[in-house]
């Protein structure tokens, strides 16, 4: 399980691995380009149904901590489909209690989550 540090808190996003490896290839891409986008994502305390959405802009520091050395193949079609996610105005979803951790929007297959 991957984690993402957002802005200057200290408490990680947790995110599997592959998910992470994707949303870190669409951001970087994103970022240069000067485009903010919106990522969503449910919390893994099954105990509370609860979500957040974080404002990726590149004025925001952003840290991707990978659990796995080797790097992590990437699969062209879910990059198109979070591309296309993050220019949405539901942004990107990820569901980290799911399966694969990206819901419909981004991961072939998926069952779609509503934002």
């Amino acid at each position: 399980m991957g984690r993402l540090f957002y802005g200057s808190t200290s408490e990680p996003i947790r995110i599997p691995d592959t998910p992470l490896a994707h949303l870190y290839a669409v951001t970087v891409v994103r970022l240069r380009r000067g485009e903010s986008f919106t990522v969503t994502w449910r919390h893994t305390d099954a105990a509370t149904s609860r979500r957040s959405t974080a404002w990726m802009h590149a004025a925001i520091p952003l840290r991707f901590v990978f659990d796995v050395d080797e790097e992590i193949a990437l699969d062209r079609e879910t990059l198109r489909r979070l591309a296309q996610a993050a220019h949405s105005t539901a942004g990107i979803v990820i569901d980290v209690i799911e399966s694969n951790g990206l819901d419909g929007a981004a991961m072939p297959g998926a069952a779609r989550s509503v934002a």
